[in-house]
């Protein structure tokens, strides 16, 4: 919100010379989810169907399912320990099939890119450049800056972090899918030094309650588009239209398209048309792949976060893992050399 008051990207476009994109598909999820309340946010968290649960991606019921399902375990002793040793089969089988697919990723990339270029059309695309450059920018500055601060205050180094999971990044932007680096990042948090326990909690947890790649896309978008129809905005206005941002968003977990819906379901808090989001559905694609790989080092960062603040954490076993990856960065100058 800061970077968008300082800059203004809505002043820089004429709003009705801009192609309005088909947004029906999110129309109904967001007409629903205004009528979402607390409590039923808090027992959509308890699965009627564990395996829809599992095909939609829903991560709170999934979590929910898997604690009572870990202590039923737990609770008959000998005999669960056949299910455990099928279940970490399962789990590197997956792990495997994961390193398989970022492999393909940097493909992936560039495809993805290509064909969202090719639907649109660079004229489509100019004048909301402007917006998307800030939204990347505020969004690299986020990760440096704050999460590195963060990381200083808990005494590791923010770019380690990023050499670890720089193959996850870039799988998690290329899909805009966090869940696709799911597997791969409890095992990488695991082996950074983080204990197991709280990596297999947090990370899950994350994509719910610590998104904070689309937290910025939401804000930037909903002053955007304010300052894009000249509506001023105090600042308790703005902070008020973060706190429904922060909720509305709890109750979108699982939901395709998840920012974009909480953006319908909120922007006339603001006195902004509807039919304005029409305006940045189309870039909603190539922004969502900033976001989704800003809300993975986001929930990195606080695995480790955590980890070390209830001692947790194993400071020797995160030093030489991540000399594992210095290592390989020299053994590559050297044979290039």
């Amino acid at each position: 919100m800061i970077i968008a008051n300082i800059l203004h990207p809505g002043t820089m476009i004429d709003i009705h010379s801009l192609h309005g994109s088909d947004i029906s598909q999110y129309m109904a999820t967001a007409k629903s989810a205004k009528h979402t309340g607390i409590w039923d946010t808090l027992l959509g968290i308890i699965p009627t169907n564990i395996f829809s649960s599992l095909a939609s991606g829903n991560m709170m019921p999934i979590i929910f399912f898997s604690v009572f399902f870990g202590l039923g375990i737990a609770a008959i002793g000998e005999k669960g320990k056949i299910l455990i040793d099928v279940l970490q089969a399962v789990q590197e089988v997956m792990f495997k099939v994961t390193n398989w697919v970022m492999h393909a990723a940097p493909v992936g990339v560039c495809a993805l890119i290509g064909v969202a270029l090719a639907e649109m059309g660079i004229s489509a695309l100019l004048p909301l450049g402007y917006f998307v450059i800030i939204t990347y920018s505020t969004m690299i500055i986020f990760v440096l800056v704050v999460m590195g601060i963060v990381a200083r205050l808990f005494k590791f180094r923010i770019m380690d972090l990023l050499k670890v999971i720089k193959n996850e990044i870039v799988l998690a932007f290329s899909t805009a899918s966090s869940e696709a680096v799911l597997p791969k990042m409890i095992e990488k948090m695991d082996k950074f030094g983080t204990n197991q326990g709280i990596v297999s909690f947090v990370i899950p947890t994350g994509y719910t309650f610590n998104l904070d790649g689309s937290a910025i896309y939401q804000s930037l978008a909903a002053l955007f588009l304010a300052q894009a129809y000249g509506i001023h905005l105090s600042i308790g206005q703005q902070i008020t239209l973060l706190v429904v941002l922060m909720i509305t968003s709890k109750g979108m977990a699982g939901v395709p398209g998840a920012s974009f819906v909480v953006l319908l379901a909120t922007i006339s808090t603001i006195g902004v048309p509807m039919s304005g989001l029409t305006f940045i559905a189309g870039i909603d694609r190539i922004v969502d792949m900033g976001r989704t790989a800003v809300n993975v080092v986001g929930n990195s960062l606080a695995t480790v976060v955590i980890g070390k603040s209830e001692n947790e954490f194993d400071e020797q076993k995160s030093e030489d893992y991540i000399a594992q990856f210095k290592h390989v960065k020299r053994d590559n100058l050297e044979s290039s050399d």
